[in-house]
């Protein structure tokens, strides 16, 4: 898909490079502009800082084996530094416009798989040894090697359920569709709305800032994805202001009467390495290190092979030039998620956004980071943009992913089209890129097998395979 698809084209063209940042960068050679990059680090920004108050939230709920719970402001400022450590890292050294903060998914699984099993720095140590594992497989260059393997219909259907998985998380978190209790009995796992139809204030401003996001990328208006943004987070506050709305969700838009906050780093450093394998033995630490292990190195794996394939990052083989340097700032995140006690960072699908609004280049990381930085201080304003006004552009990029990707699987060989199928529906099916890798993983190996072409098959690729099958066999084997 030509890059004016997926982002709105600037006025005048692009300039040759004028300074050190452009050339270290790399801004100009990418068919970026520096207005473009920073309009794309701020739509990054605001399509993922609500993890500056949904991470406190998952992990703040649990508690250790001792009953101890973390501290919700001390979570705050651990998610937004790391945030902004991690993204700016990945910006100077993997020149990527792909920013990082605290996993969902991950975090659920040290939350509530690790911590009632030993203390909270136990389960933070853990933590930070998978991310030395993901370390040392970079260094090692079996993780990109892994990544290589992988055929291109496959990469591109990675790609696609990566689109429609973050489409489904616009919808379910604007309150746009929602999960039907299981108290209603019923197979159906989703309704529209809250109650099977389009009730509340939030759920209008979602709707008119998913129409004018759609009819600006339309008319190709500059800074689309932004001004969608800004707008509904304006229309949001007014609504607030004049009208009775029982629950805007995780953030309510309305000025904070005091917009600065001290930043509290008390949980910065409280780690045990080996605490918790005197908790569960050497056999289940093991495999509570392999299990935040395999979600952090797929999840990212997909997130950034799918964010660069939209950011025309890759050469003709699919493949990103670089790419070990992205790897590495990954693993360092995940380590330094740990060691902050904000759980493992990774790669973030909502990097879209920023894509989305013409980002090519590590600068939009510099601008996304700084803003993560200046959540430390001003959280509560960061924290006003509404989920309803950010979710839009989340549904935009996802089918500006999807049309950019879905002609190019090779859909005559039934060998890679049916993973790459079984890939895109998993995602948001499981609401697990993990999952969809795994099962899109697995099939492609035994289908190229069953076809008596299993020599095609990367060993790479059997291995990967054979470990996300011990993956999902853990539960019946006893083993979680």
């Amino acid at each position: 898909m030509p890059s004016s698809a997926t982002a709105p084209v600037d006025a005048k063209p692009p300039t040759p490079p004028q300074g050190g940042i452009d050339g270290f960068f790399k801004i100009t050679e990418r068919g970026s502009t520096l207005v473009r990059e920073v309009r794309g680090g701020f739509a990054t920004f605001f399509a993922m800082a609500y993890i500056i108050v949904l991470n406190p939230i998952i992990l703040g709920s649990a508690k250790d084996m001792y009953g101890h719970q973390l501290d919700n402001g001390q979570l705050v400022t651990a998610t937004a530094l790391v945030a902004a450590f991690t993204t700016l890292l990945m910006g100077v050294i993997g020149n990527v416009p792909i920013a990082l903060a605290a996993g969902l998914g991950v975090n659920t699984v040290v939350a509530l798989q690790l911590a009632p099993r030993m203390s909270w720095p136990d389960a933070m140590g853990m933590v930070v040894l998978a991310g030395f594992v993901v370390m040392l497989l970079v260094a090692t260059g079996l993780r990109e090697r892994v990544m290589n393997a992988v055929p291109l219909s496959l990469r591109k259907g990675i790609a696609i359920g990566i689109g429609l998985f973050i489409m489904l998380i616009g919808l379910v978190d604007s309150g746009f569709v929602s999960r039907i209790p299981d108290a209603a009995h019923t197979t159906v796992p989703l309704q529209l709305g809250g109650d099977g139809h389009l009730n509340g204030w939030p759920v209008l401003v979602f709707v008119l800032g998913a129409l004018l996001t759609l009819c600006l990328l339309v008319r190709k208006v500059p800074g689309a994805i932004l001004i969608s943004i800004v707008v509904m987070t304006i229309v949001a506050m007014v609504i607030n202001a004049v009208a009775t709305v029982p629950s805007w969700g995780l953030t309510t838009p309305e000025w904070p009467g005091n917009p600065v906050a001290t930043p509290d780093f008390g949980l910065v450093g409280q780690v045990s390495l080996f605490g918790g394998f005197d908790k569960v033995g050497l056999l289940t630490g093991i495999l509570f290190v392999f299990t935040v292990l395999l979600s952090c190195f797929f999840d990212a794996m997909g997130t950034i092979m799918g964010i660069g394939d939209e950011a025309k990052l890759t050469d003709a083989s699919g493949n990103m030039p670089g790419m070990n340097k992205v790897l590495f700032v990954d693993g360092i995140a995940v380590a330094a998620g740990g060691a902050s006690s904000s759980s493992a960072t990774t790669c973030f699908v909502e990097s879209t956004a920023g894509v989305g609004e013409g980002a090519r280049t590590g600068f939009a990381n510099i601008v996304t980071g700084g803003l993560f930085a200046v959540a430390l201080f001003l959280t509560p304003i960061a924290t006003m943009v509404p989920s309803q006004a950010a979710t839009p552009a989340l549904l935009a990029v996802g089918f500006l992913i999807l049309s950019g990707s879905i002609t190019q699987i090779d859909w005559t060989d039934f060998t890679v089209a049916i993973p790459a199928f079984l890939t895109m529906l998993m995602m948001p099916f499981t609401y697990s890129i993990t999952n969809g890798i795994g099962i899109g993983f697995i099939s492609f190996t035994v289908l190229r097998l069953a076809a008596g072409r299993g020599r095609e098959v990367p060993a790479a690729m059997y291995v990967v395979a054979a470990v996300f099958g011990f993956y999902y066999l853990m539960p019946a084997l006893g083993l979680t």
